[in-house]
């Protein structure tokens, strides 16, 4: 059994430094390999990125990441992302990377992407040209994951995204700000890209566990929703077995 633990929304700061790193100091224990959903930051200074790569580097076990909607605050996501891939970080950009477990290769591609809503509520590529870029970039990020999850070559695929893929893990919100934290089109991507499992975060107040379209387990692992330093999920023959929270 592939083990993957799953945290997001950490949230760290110049303040956070020594909080989260004793939490993971036995994951090797628990987890194959340990994903972040994004807003690893406040407000994505490059001083509070030095803090979340201290963090987060140097584990037994390899760290993937993505980017969210907090990390870009001070345009310095750039910035950010070499920080954290300078402490052993691998940050996910449309990108994917491939894990060697002992129980076998896992696949994991990733995007921060982006709003845009769920059927029947969904915003339109039409009329001002700041309305047509958001859908754009709504559909740029879905189509990154797809291209991600399709260059892959195991069988076991996790998309991992900060952004919502599912209205039901979205529980809890206000439906008025669906369209704003997430879109079904990464659900598209993840339906399209034979993921077996896809991790989100950003949704603080939502549901822990939702589907896909279809059918694919989607799990929101936002540090509110799951409160604890993260998840662990069990995946065999690219089915989820099992998931316990860590301590």
């Amino acid at each position: 059994m592939i083990r993957v633990a799953a945290v997001g929304d950490i949230h760290l700061g110049t303040e956070s430094r020594g909080m989260l790193r004793p939490l993971l100091a036995d994951i090797a224990d628990h987890a194959d390999v340990l994903l972040v959903a994004g807003d690893l930051t406040h407000v994505g200074d490059p001083t509070e990125a030095e803090v979340v790569a201290e963090e987060l580097g140097g584990h037994d076990v390899p760290v993937i990441a993505v980017l969210g909607n907090h990390d870009h605050q001070s345009d310095a996501a750039e910035k950010v992302t070499i920080i954290l891939e300078d402490a052993g970080v691998t940050m996910l950009d449309g990108t994917a990377v491939e894990v060697d477990t002992e129980s076998g290769p896992l696949g994991v591609a990733g995007t921060k992407g982006f709003g845009g809503g769920f059927p029947p509520a969904m915003a339109a590529g039409f009329g001002e040209p700041e309305m047509r870029a958001f859908v754009a970039t709504s559909d740029r990020e879905a189509n990154a994951l797809l291209d991600a999850l399709e260059s892959l070559r195991c069988e076991t695929r996790v998309a991992l995204t900060h952004y919502a893929p599912v209205v039901d893990t979205l529980a809890g919100e206000r439906p008025e700000i669906y369209a704003f934290l997430g879109s079904i089109a990464l659900a598209e991507a993840i339906d399209g890209g034979s993921a077996c499992l896809a991790i989100h975060g950003h949704a603080h107040l939502g549901a822990a566990s939702g589907a896909t379209p279809g059918g694919v387990p989607v799990m929101n692992v936002a540090q509110p929703v799951i409160r604890a330093p993260y998840t662990v999920v069990g995946l065999e023959d690219g089915t989820v077995v099992s998931r316990q929270e860590s301590a």
